[in-house]
């Protein structure tokens, strides 16, 4: 197998492939990592944006599909975002009628949010465009490849809990 920088596989990896910044010299596939990951978030948002919804919310929109009611300090917990990005999504999820929030009955000074049932015929649309990021995102990858990326992107995330305070609980 020949070894090669990463200069010298700009060329083998096509033109959309962006020229490695000397000051990135010394993190390479963190660099790669970026990229990639800006690049799978605007594919992402133009598939969501059909839905009517921005990226990221389809993750709070899954875990409350899979959870039912929960308190928002919970789903901020599940979702790993600021509290004011998940109370700003809330508030456009609820514009839209996608989520409801209402006071704990068992807490009145918690909140407790859930899928509306209007939402559920959401959750199709949702599972289809994630199939379809997932193609999109996978596709010039043959099956073997695709189950080593994820058995290493796994092994990355797990290298990153500790910098990132703190591991998710894994997600099957």
């Amino acid at each position: 197998m020949r070894s090669a920088t990463p200069q010298s596989r700009q060329g083998e990896q096509g033109p959309a492939c962006a020229k490695l910044p000397q000051v990135a010299a010394s993190g390479p596939v963190s660099h790669a990592i970026g990229r990639v990951a800006r690049l799978h978030r605007i594919a992402a948002g133009r598939l969501l944006k059909g839905l009517g919804l921005y990226p990221g919310q389809e993750f709070v929109m899954m875990h409350l599909w899979e959870a039912g009611p929960v308190r928002q300090s919970e789903l901020i917990k599940a979702v790993e975002l600021d509290p004011s990005t998940v109370t700003k999504m809330l508030q456009r999820l609820e514009q839209s009628g996608h989520v409801r929030r209402r006071p704990d009955p068992a807490d009145r000074r918690a909140v407790l949010v859930e899928a509306t049932e209007s939402s559920c015929a959401l959750l199709c649309d949702v599972t289809a465009a994630w199939g379809e990021l997932e193609e999109y995102t996978l596709s010039g990858l043959d099956p073997e490849e695709r189950a080593e990326l994820a058995r290493l992107l796994s092994k990355v995330e797990a290298g990153l809990c500790p910098e990132a305070a703190g591991c998710p609980e894994r997600r099957g």
